[in-house]
Protein backbone atom coordinates (compact mmCIF):
# COMPACT_ATOMS: atom_id res chain seq x y z
CA UNK A 1 0.00 0.00 0.00
CA UNK A 2 1.32 3.45 -0.89
CA UNK A 3 2.71 5.53 1.95
CA UNK A 4 1.72 9.21 2.25
CA UNK A 5 3.69 12.01 3.89
CA UNK A 6 1.54 13.75 6.51
CA UNK A 7 2.35 16.74 8.73
CA UNK A 8 1.90 15.58 12.31
CA UNK A 9 2.78 18.67 14.35
CA UNK A 10 4.39 22.10 14.34
CA UNK A 11 6.67 24.06 16.66
CA UNK A 12 8.48 27.38 16.77
CA UNK A 13 11.04 29.43 18.63
CA UNK A 14 11.74 33.15 18.60
CA UNK A 15 14.68 34.80 20.37
CA UNK A 16 13.81 36.91 23.39
CA UNK A 17 15.16 40.21 22.05
CA UNK A 18 12.66 42.25 20.01
CA UNK A 19 13.76 45.17 17.81
CA UNK A 20 11.10 47.70 16.82
CA UNK A 21 11.13 50.06 13.87
CA UNK A 22 11.61 52.89 16.35
CA UNK A 23 14.78 51.15 17.60
CA UNK A 24 16.14 51.05 14.07
CA UNK A 25 15.30 54.72 13.53
CA UNK A 26 17.78 55.52 16.28
CA UNK A 27 20.72 53.97 14.40
CA UNK A 28 19.91 54.69 10.73
CA UNK A 29 18.05 57.11 8.49
CA UNK A 30 14.60 55.52 8.63
CA UNK A 31 11.29 55.70 10.46
CA UNK A 32 8.48 53.45 11.60
CA UNK A 33 6.23 54.90 8.88
CA UNK A 34 8.82 54.35 6.12
CA UNK A 35 9.42 50.69 7.07
CA UNK A 36 5.77 49.82 7.67
CA UNK A 37 4.56 51.40 4.44
CA UNK A 38 7.15 49.62 2.29
CA UNK A 39 7.23 46.21 3.96
CA UNK A 40 4.46 45.76 6.54
CA UNK A 41 7.08 45.05 9.23
CA UNK A 42 6.80 46.54 12.72
CA UNK A 43 9.03 44.32 14.86
CA UNK A 44 11.58 41.53 14.48
CA UNK A 45 13.49 39.20 16.83
CA UNK A 46 17.27 39.04 17.16
CA UNK A 47 19.32 36.13 18.48
CA UNK A 48 21.34 36.85 21.62
CA UNK A 49 25.12 36.90 21.61
CA UNK A 50 26.26 33.29 21.54
CA UNK A 51 22.83 32.03 20.43
CA UNK A 52 23.31 30.08 17.20
CA UNK A 53 21.07 28.87 14.41
CA UNK A 54 21.27 25.33 15.79
CA UNK A 55 20.11 26.63 19.18
CA UNK A 56 17.03 28.19 17.59
CA UNK A 57 16.43 25.07 15.50
CA UNK A 58 16.75 22.78 18.51
CA UNK A 59 14.16 24.77 20.45
CA UNK A 60 11.67 24.73 17.54
CA UNK A 61 12.29 21.04 16.96
CA UNK A 62 11.82 20.21 20.65
CA UNK A 63 8.52 22.14 20.60
CA UNK A 64 7.29 20.17 17.56
CA UNK A 65 8.29 16.89 19.23
CA UNK A 66 6.47 17.88 22.41
CA UNK A 67 3.34 18.86 20.51
CA UNK A 68 3.37 15.46 18.79
CA UNK A 69 4.03 13.53 22.01
CA UNK A 70 7.28 12.17 20.54
CA UNK A 71 10.92 12.02 21.58
CA UNK A 72 14.01 12.61 19.45
CA UNK A 73 14.51 8.88 19.06
CA UNK A 74 11.10 8.58 17.40
CA UNK A 75 12.65 10.53 14.50
CA UNK A 76 14.97 9.01 11.91
CA UNK A 77 15.63 12.10 9.79
CA UNK A 78 16.42 15.74 10.58
CA UNK A 79 16.59 18.31 7.80
CA UNK A 80 17.40 21.94 8.59
CA UNK A 81 16.64 24.54 5.93
CA UNK A 82 19.03 27.43 6.57
CA UNK A 83 21.30 29.92 4.87
CA UNK A 84 22.97 30.91 8.16
CA UNK A 85 24.65 27.69 9.41
CA UNK A 86 26.59 27.60 12.65
CA UNK A 87 29.70 26.39 10.82
CA UNK A 88 30.88 25.77 7.27
CA UNK A 89 30.62 22.13 8.31
CA UNK A 90 29.25 19.98 9.83
CA UNK A 91 25.65 20.58 8.82
CA UNK A 92 23.54 22.51 11.30
CA UNK A 93 21.18 19.52 11.26
CA UNK A 94 23.93 17.34 12.75
CA UNK A 95 24.35 19.82 15.61
CA UNK A 96 20.58 19.79 16.18
CA UNK A 97 20.69 16.00 16.20
CA UNK A 98 23.32 16.14 18.95
CA UNK A 99 21.49 18.82 20.96
CA UNK A 100 18.21 16.89 20.84
CA UNK A 101 19.97 13.72 21.97
CA UNK A 102 18.92 11.76 18.90
CA UNK A 103 20.79 8.51 18.30
CA UNK A 104 20.84 6.98 14.85
CA UNK A 105 19.02 8.23 11.79
CA UNK A 106 20.31 10.81 9.32
CA UNK A 107 20.64 14.57 9.13
CA UNK A 108 21.52 17.17 6.52
CA UNK A 109 20.96 20.83 5.63
CA UNK A 110 18.87 22.27 2.79
CA UNK A 111 20.20 25.47 1.19
CA UNK A 112 17.68 27.27 -0.99
CA UNK A 113 17.65 30.51 1.06
CA UNK A 114 14.07 31.77 1.56
CA UNK A 115 12.70 28.82 -0.44
CA UNK A 116 14.47 26.34 1.85
CA UNK A 117 11.39 25.13 3.69
CA UNK A 118 9.41 24.65 0.45
CA UNK A 119 12.30 22.67 -1.05
CA UNK A 120 12.81 20.81 2.22
CA UNK A 121 9.18 19.70 2.48
CA UNK A 122 9.34 18.35 -1.07
CA UNK A 123 12.51 16.35 -0.32
CA UNK A 124 11.36 15.07 3.09
CA UNK A 125 7.97 14.02 1.70
CA UNK A 126 9.62 12.08 -1.12
CA UNK A 127 11.98 10.33 1.31
CA UNK A 128 9.05 9.26 3.47
CA UNK A 129 6.98 8.13 0.52
CA UNK A 130 9.83 6.01 -0.88
CA UNK A 131 10.62 4.46 2.50
CA UNK A 132 14.00 6.13 3.10
CA UNK A 133 12.65 7.71 6.30
CA UNK A 134 9.80 6.81 8.62
CA UNK A 135 9.36 10.09 10.48
CA UNK A 136 11.20 13.37 9.81
CA UNK A 137 11.81 16.62 11.63
CA UNK A 138 11.98 19.48 9.14
CA UNK A 139 13.17 22.80 10.57
CA UNK A 140 13.58 26.22 9.01
CA UNK A 141 16.02 28.21 11.16
CA UNK A 142 17.87 31.46 10.54
CA UNK A 143 19.99 34.11 12.23
CA UNK A 144 19.63 36.54 9.34
CA UNK A 145 20.56 39.59 11.42
CA UNK A 146 24.16 38.32 11.36
CA UNK A 147 24.29 38.86 7.59
CA UNK A 148 23.02 42.43 7.63
CA UNK A 149 24.87 45.63 6.80
CA UNK A 150 23.35 47.94 9.40
CA UNK A 151 24.21 50.96 7.26
CA UNK A 152 21.99 49.69 4.42
CA UNK A 153 18.44 50.64 5.35
CA UNK A 154 17.10 48.93 2.25
CA UNK A 155 17.94 45.49 3.70
CA UNK A 156 18.68 45.92 7.41
CA UNK A 157 15.08 46.77 8.27
CA UNK A 158 13.62 43.69 6.55
CA UNK A 159 15.07 40.67 8.35
CA UNK A 160 14.84 38.88 11.66
CA UNK A 161 15.84 35.66 13.42
CA UNK A 162 13.74 32.64 14.35
CA UNK A 163 12.96 28.98 13.75
CA UNK A 164 9.90 26.93 12.89
CA UNK A 165 9.50 23.18 12.60
CA UNK A 166 7.16 20.47 11.40
CA UNK A 167 7.19 16.73 11.94
CA UNK A 168 6.31 14.74 8.85
CA UNK A 169 5.34 11.10 9.20
CA UNK A 170 4.43 8.27 6.87
CA UNK A 171 0.86 6.98 6.93
CA UNK A 172 -0.96 4.26 5.02
CA UNK A 173 -4.61 3.37 4.66
CA UNK A 174 -7.64 5.23 3.42
CA UNK A 175 -8.92 6.62 6.72
CA UNK A 176 -8.19 10.22 5.65
CA UNK A 177 -6.48 12.12 2.87
CA UNK A 178 -4.28 14.37 5.02
CA UNK A 179 -0.95 14.57 3.22
CA UNK A 180 1.53 16.67 1.28
CA UNK A 181 -0.27 16.60 -2.05
CA UNK A 182 2.49 18.01 -4.21
CA UNK A 183 5.31 20.49 -4.67
CA UNK A 184 6.54 22.72 -7.46
CA UNK A 185 10.21 23.82 -7.46
CA UNK A 186 12.14 26.09 -9.80
CA UNK A 187 15.32 28.18 -9.93
CA UNK A 188 17.16 30.56 -12.26
CA UNK A 189 20.85 30.99 -11.53
CA UNK A 190 21.09 33.76 -14.12
CA UNK A 191 19.43 36.06 -11.58
CA UNK A 192 21.68 35.33 -8.59
CA UNK A 193 23.12 38.85 -8.41
CA UNK A 194 19.82 40.55 -7.52
CA UNK A 195 19.72 38.75 -4.15
CA UNK A 196 22.92 37.37 -2.66
CA UNK A 197 25.51 37.57 0.12
CA UNK A 198 28.85 39.05 -0.93
CA UNK A 199 31.04 36.52 0.87
CA UNK A 200 31.85 32.84 1.13
CA UNK A 201 34.60 30.29 1.87
CA UNK A 202 35.76 29.86 -1.74
CA UNK A 203 35.47 33.51 -2.82
CA UNK A 204 36.86 35.82 -0.15
CA UNK A 205 36.76 33.70 3.01
CA UNK A 206 34.32 36.11 4.64
CA UNK A 207 30.76 35.75 5.89
CA UNK A 208 29.71 38.77 3.83
CA UNK A 209 26.58 40.92 3.88
CA UNK A 210 23.19 40.50 2.27
CA UNK A 211 22.76 42.51 -0.93
CA UNK A 212 19.46 42.98 -2.72
CA UNK A 213 18.08 44.85 -5.72
CA UNK A 214 14.65 45.38 -4.20
CA UNK A 215 12.70 46.47 -7.27
CA UNK A 216 14.04 43.59 -9.35
CA UNK A 217 13.27 41.08 -6.61
CA UNK A 218 9.70 42.36 -6.34
CA UNK A 219 9.20 42.18 -10.11
CA UNK A 220 10.33 38.57 -10.34
CA UNK A 221 8.69 37.49 -7.07
CA UNK A 222 5.08 38.24 -7.95
CA UNK A 223 5.27 36.64 -11.38
CA UNK A 224 7.33 33.58 -10.43
CA UNK A 225 5.35 32.77 -7.30
CA UNK A 226 1.99 33.16 -9.05
CA UNK A 227 3.16 30.86 -11.84
CA UNK A 228 4.36 28.28 -9.29
CA UNK A 229 1.01 28.25 -7.48
CA UNK A 230 -1.02 27.98 -10.68
CA UNK A 231 1.26 25.24 -12.01
CA UNK A 232 0.97 23.26 -8.79
CA UNK A 233 -2.81 23.55 -8.78
CA UNK A 234 -2.93 22.34 -12.37
CA UNK A 235 -0.51 19.51 -11.54
CA UNK A 236 -2.63 18.29 -8.61
CA UNK A 237 -6.06 18.90 -10.13
CA UNK A 238 -7.24 21.54 -7.66
CA UNK A 239 -8.34 25.16 -8.13
CA UNK A 240 -7.75 28.37 -6.21
CA UNK A 241 -11.23 27.99 -4.69
CA UNK A 242 -10.12 24.77 -2.99
CA UNK A 243 -7.50 26.61 -0.91
CA UNK A 244 -8.53 27.28 2.69
CA UNK A 245 -5.30 28.97 3.79
CA UNK A 246 -2.46 30.67 1.93
CA UNK A 247 0.80 30.63 3.93
CA UNK A 248 3.34 32.66 1.96
CA UNK A 249 6.98 33.32 2.70
CA UNK A 250 6.88 36.46 4.82
CA UNK A 251 9.25 38.60 2.75
CA UNK A 252 7.29 41.77 2.12
CA UNK A 253 3.62 42.61 2.59
CA UNK A 254 3.49 44.18 -0.87
CA UNK A 255 4.70 40.93 -2.46
CA UNK A 256 2.23 38.85 -0.43
CA UNK A 257 -0.69 41.08 -1.40
CA UNK A 258 0.44 41.25 -5.02
CA UNK A 259 0.56 37.47 -5.35
CA UNK A 260 -2.83 37.02 -3.65
CA UNK A 261 -4.42 39.52 -6.05
CA UNK A 262 -2.82 37.91 -9.10
CA UNK A 263 -4.03 34.39 -8.25
CA UNK A 264 -7.47 35.64 -7.17
CA UNK A 265 -7.25 34.62 -3.51
CA UNK A 266 -9.39 36.53 -0.96
CA UNK A 267 -7.20 38.40 1.57
CA UNK A 268 -8.93 36.79 4.55
CA UNK A 269 -7.40 33.43 3.57
CA UNK A 270 -3.80 34.71 3.88
CA UNK A 271 -1.74 34.08 7.03
CA UNK A 272 0.33 37.15 7.90
CA UNK A 273 3.15 37.20 10.47
CA UNK A 274 5.59 39.56 8.76
CA UNK A 275 4.42 42.46 10.92
CA UNK A 276 5.92 40.86 14.05
CA UNK A 277 8.57 38.46 12.67
CA UNK A 278 9.93 40.31 9.60
CA UNK A 279 11.63 38.17 6.94
CA UNK A 280 13.15 35.12 8.63
CA UNK A 281 14.08 33.46 5.33
CA UNK A 282 13.64 29.65 5.51
CA UNK A 283 12.03 29.97 8.96
CA UNK A 284 9.17 32.20 7.86
CA UNK A 285 6.74 29.58 6.50
CA UNK A 286 7.03 27.12 9.43
CA UNK A 287 6.78 30.03 11.88
CA UNK A 288 3.60 31.18 10.15
CA UNK A 289 2.21 27.63 10.00
CA UNK A 290 2.73 27.18 13.74
CA UNK A 291 1.20 30.58 14.52
CA UNK A 292 -1.88 29.73 12.42
CA UNK A 293 -2.29 26.30 14.03
CA UNK A 294 -1.92 27.77 17.53
CA UNK A 295 -4.48 30.47 16.71
CA UNK A 296 -7.00 27.84 15.63
CA UNK A 297 -7.01 28.98 12.01
CA UNK A 298 -5.48 25.96 10.26
CA UNK A 299 -7.34 22.79 11.22
CA UNK A 300 -7.18 19.13 10.22
CA UNK A 301 -8.51 18.64 6.71
CA UNK A 302 -7.86 22.21 5.55
CA UNK A 303 -6.16 22.78 2.21
CA UNK A 304 -2.98 24.83 2.71
CA UNK A 305 -0.83 26.41 0.00
CA UNK A 306 2.68 27.60 0.83
CA UNK A 307 5.00 29.57 -1.44
CA UNK A 308 8.42 31.22 -1.37
CA UNK A 309 11.07 32.89 -3.50
CA UNK A 310 14.65 33.42 -2.42
CA UNK A 311 18.22 33.91 -3.53
CA UNK A 312 19.35 31.76 -6.40
CA UNK A 313 16.83 32.74 -7.57
CA UNK A 314 14.82 29.85 -6.18
CA UNK A 315 11.07 29.63 -5.88
CA UNK A 316 8.29 27.12 -5.40
CA UNK A 317 5.13 26.03 -3.61
CA UNK A 318 3.68 23.14 -1.60
CA UNK A 319 0.06 22.01 -1.46
CA UNK A 320 -0.91 20.30 1.79
CA UNK A 321 -4.08 18.62 3.04
CA UNK A 322 -3.53 19.45 6.71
Amino acid sequence: MNKRAQIISTGSYLPEKVITNHDLAKIMDTSDEWITERSGIRTRHQAADGETTSDLAMQAGAAALGNAGLTANDIDLIVVATTTPDLTFPATAALVQQKLGMSGGASFDMQAVCSGFVYGLSVVSAMIENGTARRALLIGAETMTRLLDWQDRGTAVLFGDGAGAVIVGGVTGAQDDRQVLGSYLRSDGNLWEILHVDGGPSTNGLTGHLRMAGREVYRHAVGNISDAINSLLQQTGYTIDDIDWFVPHQANRRIIDGVARKIGLPPEKTIITIDRHANTSAASIPLALHAAVEAGQIKAGDMVMTEAMGGGLTWGANLIRW
